[in-house]
């Protein structure tokens, strides 16, 4: 898994840079502006931000500004605030999904065309629910784990907190 999502993240990456790289010589340098290069751009652009998305969920790498670990003193209770983080994460995530497939239903039944090139931008609205469906399959299982820390008091060294007292005598 982690194979193929470093080749199709780079993979889409290399072709909207080099989408972008084109578009600006022949736009800026050679004023001849290619015509449906920023519609087809679209769609490897979309897939890009999800398919990073749900690396991030599957990695459990997202940026996250944890301010409150400084105020827990044990591993439990870092631990219970990972799991309530999840688990919101969880229902804002499927409440999302649920707008996302309302989008896709709506996107089938119009079947909108772009306006250059006439390619169905289905192709780039089915890549929002794809994207979260998959993204609230791995925050199920983060969640999962959680759980089962929370419950068997099984804590991951990262969720391990030191006091100034406790890092100087370890010094």
């Amino acid at each position: 898994m982690d194979r193929f999502m470093s080749l199709l993240l780079t993979g889409l990456i290399c072709l909207v840079a080099l989408g972008q790289f084109v578009q600006v010589i022949t736009r800026y340098l050679l004023e001849i502006p290619v015509l449906g290069l920023e519609e087809s751009l679209l769609y490897p652009t979309m897939w890009l931000y999800m398919a990073g998305a749900v690396n991030a969920s599957r990695e459990n790498s997202h940026i996250r500004a944890n301010v409150l670990e400084i105020f827990l003193k044990t591993p439990k209770q870092v631990a219970v605030l990972a799991l309530i983080g999840e688990a919101l994460s969880l229902v804002i995530g499927c409440w999302l999904t649920y707008w996302a497939w309302d989008f896709t239903k709506y996107s089938i039944r119009v079947w909108r065309e772009s306006p250059t090139l006439y390619i169905p931008t289905f192709y780039v609205d089915v890549a929002l629910i794809t994207g979260l469906v998959l993204m609230m399959v791995f925050t199920a299982i983060q969640l999962g784990r959680h759980i089962y820390q929370v419950a068997t008091g099984n804590y991951p060294p990262s969720a391990t907190h030191t006091t100034e007292s406790q890092q100087e005598e370890l010094a």
